[in-house]
């Protein structure tokens, strides 16, 4: 045991003096504060552009969807048509899939977007409530939603990344030597119970806090362009109850009758739990029809009967 853990204490050595002289060198050969930002940032957007590219493209042939040709549905695409031409863009191809409950997302691959529908959509929705809905996707394609978050998310996870470099010379260090001498005492499973064990492990909360409150930070932008989404979807169509009313059938149809939840869902199965609120990407059922209610009765005439 003794030599097992003078051979982890050099090498947990090894590997901080090797980070250390990296995070020094790096240091020696910095730009200015403001270059050194955007380089970051710059190859930070290069690559969530094309992991997000790679990424849909992937998930597009995982989803075994099939176009929707216009003459199976021609009511359909001249909606769509219509609908494009209010937003101003372009009017994105249609595709369907099975998905285990109903579902719809907007997906912007390289070359022209796409919309991919449930087929239990067809039957799930009325006339007006399918308009909302699309209305939605298609504000989601207006906005760029997935690539703004796609890039602000990598931009994120640089951020995390650089913090963990700096911080690695201190995390090998003090990961040599709680092994190295927890093994030489004979007790390597209570590394972590020695003054070096606990200072790694706190070093890990702290870094663990702030890569969670990152997420956090890109999870509630997320909720706001589900807002913003049914908000420019109740505007251009002016049915925000259509769409509070899609909304609600599609909670009703995601949750199942028994066993586990279904792994495509419209949102998300909603959980009464606080962490699960600020990981969420989408904001709860209830909250977005209050707001669609709002807008309707803000848009309503009223006329005071004297």
């Amino acid at each position: 045991m003794v030599l097992v853990g003078v051979t982890v204490l050099v090498f947990y050595l090894t590997l901080s003096a090797l980070s250390a002289f990296a995070v020094v060198t790096l240091w020696r050969l910095r730009p200015d504060p403001v270059t050194g930002a955007l380089v970051g940032v710059g190859i930070a957007v290069v690559l969530g552009y094309l992991s997000f590219r790679f990424g849909t493209v992937q998930l597009l042939s995982q989803l075994d969807a099939r176009d929707l040709h216009p003459s199976e549905a021609p009511r359909i695409y001249r909606l769509r048509d219509r609908l494009s031409d209010q937003m101003g863009i372009t009017p994105p191809s249609l595709k369907l899939a099975h998905f285990a409950a109903p579902n719809a997302m907007a997906l912007d691959p390289v070359g022209r977007d796409v919309v991919v529908l449930d087929a239990a959509l067809f039957r799930l929705l009325d006339g007006d409530e399918f308009e909302a809905l699309l209305a939605h996707e298609l504000a989601h394609l207006e906005r760029k939603d997935s690539l703004v978050q796609s890039l602000v998310a990598s931009i994120i996870q640089t951020a995390v990344g650089v913090g963990f470099f700096v911080v690695s010379p201190v995390t090998f260090l003090t990961t040599g030597i709680a092994l190295g001498t927890a093994w030489i005492r004979g007790t390597p499973r209570e590394w972590d119970k020695t003054i070096p064990g606990r200072f790694r492990r706190l070093l890990d909360t702290l870094v663990g806090a702030f890569g969670f409150g990152l997420t956090v930070l890109v999870r509630s932008q997320s909720r706001k362009r589900e807002f913003a989404a049914d908000a420019r979807a109740a505007a251009v169509t002016g049915k925000p109850l259509a769409l509070a009313s899609a909304l609600r059938k599609l909670e009703r149809a995601s949750r199942p009758k028994w066993g586990m939840s279904p792994l495509w869902v419209y949102g998300e199965v909603e959980v009464d739990d606080p962490v699960s609120d600020l990981l969420s990407t989408h904001p709860a059922t209830d909250e977005r029809v209050e707001r669609l209610q709002t807008m309707a009765d803000e848009s309503m005439t009223h006329i005071e009967v004297k």
